[in-house]
């Protein structure tokens, strides 16, 4: 089955040039089926690209999703059209009323602000609070995941000497996790960013379990039985060239950057990037679109009294 989005998203035409399989809204209105309602709360600035990056990983499931594109209400989003966002985004508060089957949280540029100095901080937490109840598994990336990983837990973040950037090598800590079903014993997934969460305070915590952790750049995919809630600390949806063009802006701008490690052939920039992540990117977000398939309710209004799935 397809993913569902508006026809006018320009992820559509994207995602259908990829070959991925998109459902119009009319076919959709003719079909007699729940598809899974899937939240994205975009908190990156470019909100277009994000967007699309989701929709690809989401619309490979063979179930049938419809995308609900969400923002921060109060927050005027300074990298994407004004016009765009009223088109096709819906403030938390419009939505705040409905149940979702899963609700994705994205990275932000600001991981090097305090949370509660983040100017959305307030907005934030009350939507935490409330996918207790209104949403059957979560899904938070990178500054997301600290941020929720904080506000659960208190797990602190620590701020890095050099930014965490490029493409690592991490573990498979748990085969038997339904997440992981499939995944090699170590893998590659892009990294960037100029904080970190330490594997002893995320062990400190009962109820996490530690899925992914790179050696370099710790931990990377934790999983939580309470609230079905998933944390990816990295950002596993990054396009093939994602991490390039935050290396050509920062070299522009004169910033002191490195190379971003083992990205490019023989770490060479003039030379066009690998992609050695896209399958496991692909396998995680099927692995979860299954797990909330195979566990919430049918009836959208049971979502907040069903157990939790089930972790190895």
């Amino acid at each position: 089955m397809p993913i569902k989005i508006p026809d006018q998203l320009p992820a559509h035409e994207i995602l259908v040039r990829e070959g991925v399989s998109v459902m119009d809204e009319r076919t959709a209105l003719r079909q007699d089926i729940r598809p899974l309602q899937i939240g994205l709360l975009n908190l990156m600035p470019n909100k277009i690209r994000t967007e699309t990056q989701f929709a690809r990983l989401i619309g490979a499931s063979p179930l049938q999703v419809e995308l609900t594109l969400v923002r921060i209400g109060g927050h005027k989003a300074k990298n994407t059209p004004e016009e765009h966002l009223i088109a096709f985004y819906q403030t938390w508060e419009e939505v705040a009323d409905r149940k979702f089957d899963g609700f994705i949280i994205t990275g932000a540029p600001i991981e090097l602000l305090p949370f509660e100095e983040v100017s959305y901080w307030n907005e934030l937490t009350r939507i935490l609070d409330w996918t207790t109840t209104n949403v059957h598994s979560s899904f938070f990336i990178c500054w997301g995941a600290m941020a929720a990983a904080w506000h659960f837990h208190r797990i602190p973040k620590y701020t890095l000497d050099k930014k965490a950037f490029g493409v690592f090598r991490h573990s498979n800590n748990a085969p038997a996790s339904p997440y992981l079903a499939g995944f090699s014993d170590d893998f590659a997934i892009p990294v960037s960013r100029w904080t970190e969460v330490r594997s002893p305070d995320i062990r400190a915590v009962q109820g996490l379990e530690l899925l992914m952790e790179s050696e370099v750049t710790g931990p990377s995919l934790v999983a939580e039985r309470t609230g079905n809630r998933l944390y990816m600390f990295n950002h596993i949806e990054y396009d093939s060239t994602s991490l390039k063009e935050e290396y050509d802006r920062d070299v522009a701008a004169g910033t002191q950057i490195a190379v971003p490690h083992g990205y490019y052939p023989d770490d060479d920039p003039s030379r066009p990037p690998l992609n050695r992540w896209r399958s496991h990117a692909h396998l995680l977000f099927g692995n979860w679109i299954n797990q909330v398939y195979q566990t919430t309710s049918f009836d959208l209004e049971g979502i907040g009294q069903r157990p939790s799935l089930v972790m190895s």
